[in-house]
């Protein structure tokens, strides 16, 4: 690889190929480890939790399916549309959960992608301190496919295939060769994404054990979003006008993607037919109602996950007066700039970090016994 593909500016950052085992054993290379990363590193105790200990959560916690929404309604906008007027009460009860099933198995393949990605970066970071974050976050992100997929399972049996949009995605990320493309992709888009969405669960979901399991997941996204900052503070302002531009073009096509395409209905198609409905006759129905007018006023929710990732990308200096007027279309671009640098969630995520120093304080000595048997 190239020092100019990989665009690296801090050493903190500096990549090899993955195949480069070779300069993972350089003597030279051990005691060059950035403290950077120290800090998230450490506070790993005060946020764990292990979902298949139901002192943390209980994923046989039941729910009425049949006869209650787990999401709310203004989350599915089909709802709205002449094509679904015929259904009952009990089949849009029963839509507006398989939306759920949607959305859950989407976050389950998201956090996959998390996974593989967290390890790809321990094969090619150098620095030792890098290395051990990614580590630390590909653990936590096992975790998370674990909790999803369990509560997947507990709910309907098994997840939904990925979408076409976020699985070329997440590919695309998890075997990208440049260091930039994870970070910013992974660390910052997807993260800021799962954290507005996860915000968003947090206060509206009606199914309780949904609620426990977001602010939990929250708990660790706070930390990996720190991740891809750090990254964003030591490398953005030292970047030529040309590295600039290629960081900021591929940002914003990513999050064009995303805005147009991550819930279309060509990608949620494999629930309508078992409604009777055709996804095409969906999308024309949803193209006519849904206008930029609406995705607008949408975006002046604080929790709106497109919100969040316009600001997670201004914050960390990826948006520039290029780029700006794109993002203006939707967002009112001073008011984000005027916002402090909390992102929506971070209380959420204080909340249970709360929450999980008290059970892991008490469940110390029975982890010692335990680990000692």
């Amino acid at each position: 690889m190239t020092e100019a593909r990989q665009i690296t500016k801090d050493n903190a950052y500096e990549a090899v190929s993955p195949d480069d085992f070779e300069a993972m054993m350089n003597v030279e290379r051990y005691n060059r480890r950035s403290g950077a990363f120290d800090k998230i590193i450490s506070a790993t105790h005060d946020h764990f939790w292990d979902p298949v200990d139901p002192r943390y959560i209980d994923f046989s916690e039941p729910f009425d399916q049949e006869n209650e929404m787990m999401i709310s309604p203004d989350l599915v906008p089909e709802l709205t549309l002449p094509c679904f007027a015929a259904l009952s009460e009990k089949e849009k009860i029963r839509f507006t959960n398989e939306t759920a099933r949607w959305m859950m198995s989407a976050i389950l393949h998201g956090e996959q992608g998390a996974l593989n990605l967290s390890a790809s970066l321990c094969h090619i970071l150098l620095d030792p301190g890098a290395q051990e974050y990614a580590a630390n976050q590909a653990r936590e992100e096992a975790r998370h496919v674990t909790a999803f997929a369990a509560y997947v399972k507990s709910r309907w049996g098994k997840p939904l295939p990925v979408g076409e949009t976020l699985g070329s995605l997440l590919s695309e990320m998890v075997n990208a060769k440049e260091v930039y493309k994870k970070i910013v992709g992974m660390q910052l888009l997807v993260e800021g994404l799962a954290m507005g969405t996860f915000a968003t669960f947090f206060n509206t979901a009606r199914d309780p054990l949904l609620v426990k399991l977001c602010q939990l997941a929250m708990t660790d996204e706070a930390f990996h979003h720190k991740f891809g900052k750090i990254w964003a503070d030591r490398t953005i302002p030292k970047l030529t006008q040309e590295e600039r531009d290629i960081i900021e073009d591929w940002a914003a096509n990513v999050f064009q993607t995303l805005l147009f395409n991550l819930v279309n209905p060509e990608q949620k198609k494999v629930i309508y037919a078992d409604f009777g409905l055709d996804w095409r006759i969906v999308q024309a129905e949803m193209l006519e109602a849904v206008t930029d007018e609406d995705r607008r006023e949408g975006m002046k929710d604080a929790a709106n996950v497109f919100r969040v990732l316009v600001k997670t990308l201004l914050k960390a200096g990826i948006i520039t007066d290029r780029t700006k007027a794109f993002y203006a279309i939707y967002v009112d671009m001073d008011e984000l700039k005027n916002e402090d640098d909390r992102m929506v969630g971070d209380d959420i995520a204080e909340q249970g970090i709360a929450f999980l120093k008290t059970v892991n304080f008490g469940a110390k000595k029975t982890a010692q016994t335990v680990a000692a048997e």
